[in-house]
């Protein structure tokens, strides 16, 4: 006799079926509509139980809970990165120091990124969560206590779980359905992104009343209170599924390589690899640019700053939930670098700040699709025991596109001039636009019609 939910699988499957002719064969990955959609049932369920009424609308609460503290911890990053250059400046580093001391922080993150994934696989998102808060608060401290050059590169050191971001995707992966996890993920931008504007002007109040360093102090406090958030209000694990006994070993560099031959991950990793980069050295630059090729100065820099943020909030809130809910996600990757592509093509023609503001706008739109659709889609190639490692690679790719971005456009822009990096991303762009519509008319011409 059928239970209630092989009818639905059975009934699930049916249905996908008949629509098979009309749904778009464009796929990046194959992720078993039949599992895909028992997923969604499973965790709308979960998601209806463990809602809250907030001004009408129902929510999550455990996702609210991973906002506020994605909230609390951009707060705190970016305080820390608000008075970091000018504490490193009093205590006499050059900013060749400084640079090393940026490197120093990217390639820690690099290495910790997929064991912080592992973790969470293994302990629970919550332990994961808290870990990271843990990791940045020590960090925090250090910056706070530094008197000397060698501790400020100690106070780097701890940032090898500073993955909050992660942990929060981790959450966000585990509670909600596959069809919901991209207009999800994306939403959390927009609580890293208010952070990011409150951030400094709260680090700038306490450097300016009190003391540089103490701008470090309010950011390990920020961190200090998200772990008693998320011990209080986030369960133990909200994974459903967990890692086998065989799969316990963190340093697992055997799982790692398993998960990138994961059918569709390294190729989704490296369209995250091609599209980072550019955009990675662009950013990297950027403040040089700004003052030298277009004269801007310190108060303009922030304005143009917050427009960008405000900008990507936008996408974020508004744009994702829309877009993935009429395109599939591999169009919008598609449509995403075409939207790169010209956007470093108007960079090339850029003479002023306010033809930058327009670049900006294509830049943004591309780059923001592209980081939450590769994203959820990765999550989407392994089983949900994996997801915090997959995640993990994927930040791990953002930090080694930090850790190289420096360097490689310091050269750039002294060789070749700021033009360079308009004509690098926009052959980029257009060589991966190329690849994936290629793969969508390869993959249609396999469509077996009804």
């Amino acid at each position: 006799m059928n239970t209630p939910r092989d009818n639905f699988t059975s009934n699930s499957a049916e249905l996908l079926k008949r629509k098979s002719g009309a749904m778009s064969s464009f796929s990046v990955i194959d992720t078993g509509n039949e599992e895909v959609v028992r997923e969604n049932y499973i965790k709308d369920k979960m998601d209806e139980n463990n809602s809250v009424n907030f001004f009408g609308r129902h929510f999550n609460r455990f996702v609210m809970v991973t906002h506020i503290n994605i909230f609390l911890y951009s707060c705190g990053f970016w305080i820390q990165l608000a008075v970091f250059p000018y504490l490193t400046k009093q205590l006499g580093a050059d900013p060749v120091t400084f640079g090393y001391l940026q490197t120093t922080f990217a390639v820690v993150q690099l290495a910790g990124g997929p064991l912080f994934g592992r973790f969470g696989d293994l302990f629970g998102s919550r332990q994961a969560m808290m870990l990271a808060f843990a990791s940045a608060s020590v960090s925090y401290f250090l910056l706070f206590i530094s008197s000397s050059i060698p501790l400020l590169f100690v106070s780097r050191l701890p940032s090898v779980f500073m993955h909050a971001m992660q942990a929060g995707q981790m959450i966000v992966t585990d509670v909600c359905s596959p069809s919901k996890r991209a207009d999800a993920l994306g939403k959390l931008g927009i609580s890293y992104g208010v952070g990011m504007v409150v951030g400094p002007m709260i680090g700038g109040i306490v450097s300016r009343l009190f003391s540089i360093e103490k701008g470090a102090l309010v950011a390990c406090v920020l961190s200090l209170v998200s772990i008693v958030i998320t011990f209080l209000y986030v369960p133990a694990s909200v994974k459903k599924s967990a890692a086998s006994q065989a799969d316990s070993n963190i340093f697992s560099l055997s799982k790692i390589l398993r998960l990138l031959r994961a059918p569709g991950a390294f190729f989704l990793l490296t369209i995250k690899m091609g599209t980072g980069v550019p955009m990675g050295i662009f950013q990297s630059m950027f403040s040089v640019v700004a003052l030298e090729r277009f004269q801007l100065p310190p108060d303009q820099n922030s304005y143009v700053m917050s427009y960008v943020g405000v900008m990507a909030m936008m996408v974020q809130g508004v744009g994702i939930g829309y877009v993935t809910k009429s395109f599939d996600q591999n169009r919008i990757l598609a449509g995403s670098a075409m939207s790169l592509m010209l956007g470093y093509f108007m960079m090339t023609f850029a003479s002023n700040m306010w033809h930058m503001c327009a670049v900006f706008i294509p830049l943004i739109v591309g780059l923001t699709f592209q980081n939450v659709v590769t994203t959820s889609a990765l999550t989407r190639t392994v089983s949900s025991a994996d997801t915090g490692a997959m995640l993990g690679l994927s930040m791990a790719v953002n930090s080694l596109i930090r850790s190289v971005s420096p360097t490689v456009g310091g050269y750039m822009l002294t060789r070749f001039g700021f033009e360079s990096f308009g004509y690098l991303g926009c052959a980029v762009s257009a060589v991966i636009t190329g690849v994936l519509f290629y793969r969508a008319r390869k993959e249609e011409g396999h469509v077996v019609k009804p």
